[in-house]
């Protein structure tokens, strides 16, 4: 079995012991359901900010602790201040050590848009992001069915949000749909955690014109972000780079003052 299989066979498990005492009325009557979605497709496009979106992981199946020690609040409100574009939150728990109440917290402390990074397998995820407050939603290509894709990422975008389908092969785009704002190309193999930061460049031309590009994961120096734009993508999905050090803040303005002037 994969780590991708471990990951969707819990995630499984996960969702149907919720559901048993959390419903979809409980969901639409959170405090944060009613507010309108920020846009992270146009976040990308101000060239006021950075084009990252930096990620919140404390954990992952493949690196183990990353960082356990930093707070949620502190770290996300300093990625917004530094020139964010977005921020990501895992929210998986057993894999990642994240959780919605992380993403709560950093709805009620950030005004830019919040991208829910989880392993979305069931439409109830889809009305339990809006109601934790999140702007975007993962769809992972890899783990779901066409059908799938196209069920949720229209629910998503009838509550506003917006979605962002992952890929990490040209068959995967197959998934696109109308309900799709943004394809982001994981560098990452899901089934090996392999990662080669080429793929983005490799699939870039597979990739419909009219959708905002992201590439994920492996971006570990400024020049790769340079690179990558001079190639076509919009956005930069980026946390263990930060996240692994002692001042992930202080690491993310760093990385952004070196990319300023290629952005100007």
């Amino acid at each position: 079995m994969t780590i991708l299989e471990k990951i969707i066979a819990n995630k499984i498990k996960e969702v149907a012991e919720l559901k048993k005492y959390v419903t979809l009325k409980d969901l639409e009557k959170s405090r944060h359901f009613p507010l309108q979605p920020v846009s992270l497709s146009e976040s990308l496009s101000d060239r006021e900010r950075s084009g990252i979106i930096a990620e919140f992981k404390r954990m992952s199946p493949s690196k183990g602790i990353i960082n356990s020690g930093v707070n949620v609040q502190d770290v996300t409100t300093g990625y917004s201040r530094e020139g964010a574009s977005g921020l990501s939150v895992l929210t998986d728990k057993k894999f990642f050590g994240g959780s919605v109440d992380d993403l709560l917290l950093v709805r009620d402390h950030n005004s830019i848009p919040i991208l829910r990074k989880d392993f979305i397998i069931d439409e109830f995820q889809v009305v339990e992001s809006k109601a934790a407050g999140a702007d975007v939603i993962l769809l992972i290509a890899a783990a779901l069915k066409k059908s799938e894709v196209s069920r949720f990422a229209s629910l998503s975008r009838s509550l506003g949000m917006e979605v962002i389908l992952e890929v990490h092969s040209a068959s995967e785009l197959e998934a696109i749909n109308e309900h799709i704002d943004i394809i982001g190309v994981n560098n990452r193999d899901l089934k090996t955690f392999n990662t080669d930061i080429n793929l983005s460049v490799e699939m870039v031309d597979m990739i419909p014109g009219e959708f905002c590009k992201i590439s994920e994961s492996g971006i570990l120096l400024p020049s790769t972000v340079k690179y990558l734009r001079q190639n076509g993508y919009d956005g930069f999905l980026i946390g263990e780079l930060f996240m692994a050090s002692n001042d992930p803040v202080a690491s993310f303005s760093d990385f952004v003052r070196e990319i300023s002037c290629d952005y100007a």
